[in-house]
């Protein structure tokens, strides 16, 4: 199982220096995957979760692909009405070739109703639109030897049945995002049965959770997985093998725009669970 981290590409304390520390620092540590997420137009209802200055997720990522050597590189996730279909299948397989094909491009219909409208798209028809979209970035890849891909891994976003469907269909992986350990391993099963009813194969297993750690442990049914001490995070890593998840990504971001101007906190988190884990930084492909 692979093991990633979702980086702050946004907020007060976040600039050019602070991603590539980032990227350094997750790199260094024998982590698999780095993951930026994306707005386009951080208006009032983006802000307030995801606040300026919001570095746009593929440039940063092709900016941080010349500063790494095997980390692979990605997105959780990128809003998909927000782009044309031509113009997302260029950029990323752009930045696939110039990053010596690192790219996982995770997707989702998105939620900011604000962004939406100043982008101009109908945000009802988000969904019908995220596999519009899907359909034609596949096609253009395949049927168009111009863009010169491989086959990007694509990660479908969203906790909805309507997301774990949209997985099945189209999607490599399914990508939900920080809830509780019960819940994914419900949804996991739900993930299969929804594949068997349209008789095609389950997509892989690659949730986001939270890495918040503890020095005593945090009981309840709200806890989140990633929540806790290092024994209850590396016990819900574990788990998530065991539910057959390929990928999972850590998230250390837990909504306080302030935190991202003390990422250092974050990185002696990231410390503790790589030397738990025993993760390798000289390897290039970590063991499942």
């Amino acid at each position: 199982m692979k093991i990633g981290v979702n980086v702050p590409n946004f907020g007060p304390g976040t600039d050019p220096g602070v991603l590539l520390d980032w990227a350094r620092t997750v790199e260094s540590l024998g982590y698999d995957l780095l993951m930026v997420s994306d707005h386009v137009a951080v208006t009032p209802d983006v802000a307030e979760r995801y606040p300026a200055p919001f570095y746009e997720p593929f440039t940063t990522l092709a900016w941080l692909a010349a500063h790494t050597t095997h980390l692979r590189l990605g997105t959780t996730v990128l809003i998909a009405p927000y782009r044309h279909p031509l113009l997302t299948a260029r950029m990323a397989a752009n930045l696939d070739a110039l990053s010596g094909h690192r790219l996982v491009l995770g997707v989702g219909i998105g939620w900011a109703r604000e962004e939406f409208a100043a982008l101009g798209l109908p945000y009802e028809q988000r969904g019908r639109l995220t596999d519009d979209h899907l359909r034609r970035l596949r096609a253009a890849w395949t049927d168009t030897a111009d863009y010169g891909t491989r086959r990007i891994p694509l990660w479908i976003g969203g906790n909805s049945d309507a997301g774990l469907r949209r997985a099945v269909r189209l999607g490599d992986a399914w990508h939900p995002l920080r809830t509780t350990l019960p819940w994914l391993c419900e949804a996991a099963g739900r993930l299969r049965a929804y594949a068997d009813e349209q008789a095609l194969p389950a997509p892989a297993f690659a949730p986001r959770i939270a890495l918040r750690l503890t020095s005593g442990p945090v009981d309840g049914p709200q806890r989140l997985a990633g929540e806790g001490t290092i024994e209850q995070i590396a016990a819900d890593l574990d788990r998530l093998r065991l539910l057959g998840a390929a990928s999972v990504l850590l998230d250390p971001y837990h909504g306080d725009p302030e935190e991202t101007r003390r990422p250092r906190r974050a990185w002696q988190s990231l410390a503790a669970v790589a030397e738990h884990l025993r993760l390798d930084p000289t390897r290039t492909d970590q063991p499942s």
